[in-house]
């Protein structure tokens, strides 16, 4: 990136700098982590007491139990009529808020779709769609928060169209939502188009974006990304047993399209470390970086582990379903959702060096499912304050963080066993968008993916 590049990408950048904040709750949870308790119970030293969070769950409505003096609006669910007249897609998952000129807010919201070929309705133009018979992609939705601090849904639309499987991606500096494939099927099994892209959606169009898949970011099963809102340096996480942690070196940071380096990270002097279980919390990785030849191989169809092939057998790490991810705290913390020797999930954090290398540490472990159940999308406050997903197999439960790394309850899915997705602050800090997700193809036992927005006495407590 040239002089001229950076300093227009700082720039646009400033607008995204209340998601840069920093993490000191995760930072917590190395000393908490890594303390024994008295009464040798590992979850006990990171579960936070009565006082702390906002108080013990009860019913909120049919949907949520959420502590008292916090309520919720459903915003749309699965089938609903949205204003171009389309309906609602379902498998809703990862999400992003993004303020307005207007001085409302913008969520843009994937589709977790794995609907077989041809199952899906077209969800949009099919002119601007990448694969006229794929049922994923985005909607995005404006809401209106008003000063009495309820929520309205001013318009929703179909805002890209013809992607499958559209899991989780992640905000830009320069007001976009990159949404991310999990899977790379093709033509070989009944699509029209090869799958296992990056996608890019503008936050501030009004109307369907047209769908251009971004190569260079690699064809794998996509999770997440994460952007260093100071380099341009985006961070990428996969959704495999066997995965990857990687990161995209582009050409022009706001210009995606005009490709760059895709790289694997590998711990120095320990090639092709496995993490999956026996490392310490608190254990910090001399980090490098290996280079990705071919991002965009032709066997990721049959074989979609090809490109993580491809840095392991240079001696890149093996982590064990990576999930969501988030730029804070000068790095990018992200969940390993079945790593740990319980398997119950991870939490890493990469920091970069200036030789760049940089650090990987272990930050936490769930010792178990009462504490922590396979931790999914995570987002952080305007404040600072850590919001969790949990992804586990019953009762999921969105997990709150004190600033001393100490877990605690904010709400639970009462509806269905279903996974929570998507959290996303508003810009500024009033409501928690969040997802149910729903059923992820018509087969399923009839759950409704559907929106919704938290609102309550956030000043009272650690978010």
């Amino acid at each position: 990136m040239n002089d001229v590049d950076r300093r227009r990408f700082l720039a646009r950048a400033g607008r995204y700098a209340g998601a840069a904040v920093a993490a000191p709750s995760l930072q917590g949870l190395i000393a908490l982590s890594s303390r024994s308790s008295p009464d040798d119970d590992p979850a006990s030293a990171l579960r936070a007491g009565p006082d702390a969070g906002y108080g013990e769950l009860r019913p909120a409505g049919a949907e949520l139990a959420l502590p008292d003096g916090f309520t919720y609006t459903v915003l749309g669910r699965e089938g609903s009529e949205m204003s171009d007249g389309r309906p609602t897609p379902r498998a809703h998952d990862g999400m992003a808020a993004f303020p307005l000129r207007n001085g409302n807010v913008r969520l843009v919201r994937n589709h977790e779709d794995r609907s077989a070929p041809g199952e899906a309705p077209q969800r949009g133009d099919p002119d601007l769609a990448y694969d006229p018979i794929g049922g994923g992609g985005t909607t995005s939705l404006e809401v209106r928060v008003t000063d009495d601090g309820s929520v309205e849904l001013v318009r929703d639309f179909v805002s890209l169209s013809g992607t499958i499987v559209n899991c989780a991606g992640g905000p830009t500096p320069w007001n976009a939502w990159l949404t991310c494939e999990e899977t790379t099927e093709g033509p070989s099994h009944g699509w029209e188009r090869e799958h296992g892209y990056v996608f890019e959606v503008d936050a501030d169009s009004e109307e369907q974006v047209e769908a251009r898949p971004l190569k260079a970011m690699g064809r794998f099963v996509h999770e997440a990304v994460a952007v260093d809102p100071g380099t341009g340096i985006h961070y990428l996480t996969e959704d495999r047993d066997r995965a990857g942690f990687y990161r995209f070196l582009p050409e022009k940071p706001d210009e995606l399209s005009q490709g760059g380096e895709l790289q694997m990270l590998a711990v120095r002097g320990e090639p092709r470390l496995e993490t999956h279980s026996g490392v310490d919390v608190g254990t910090r990785f001399p980090a490098e970086w290996v280079a990705i030849p071919d991002p965009d191989p032709d066997e990721a169809e049959q074989n979609e582990l090809a490109v993580f092939g491809q840095g392991h057998e240079r001696g890149a790490a093996e982590f064990s379903r990576l999930e969501g991810c988030w730029w804070g705290d000068g790095g990018v913390y992200f969940h390993a959702t079945d790593g740990g020797d319980a398997g119950k999930g991870q939490v890493w954090k990469y920091t970069p060096g200036e030789d760049g290398g940089g650090e990987l540490t272990l930050v936490f472990e769930s010792p178990g499912t009462e504490l922590l159940d396979s931790p999914d999308n995570i987002t952080v406050s305007p404040r600072g304050g850590i919001v969790i997903c949990e992804d586990g197999s019953g009762g999921n439960y969105l997990r709150g963080l004190t600033p001393e790394g100490r877990i605690f309850d904010l709400s639970q899915n009462v509806l269905n066993d279903r996974e929570f997705a998507g959290a996303t602050f508003g810009p500024r800090g009033r409501v928690l968008f969040v997802n149910i997700q729903g059923d992820l193809a018509p087969d399923g036992p009839g759950n409704l993916g559907m929106t919704l927005a938290i609102t309550g006495p956030w000043e009272q407590g650690t978010l």
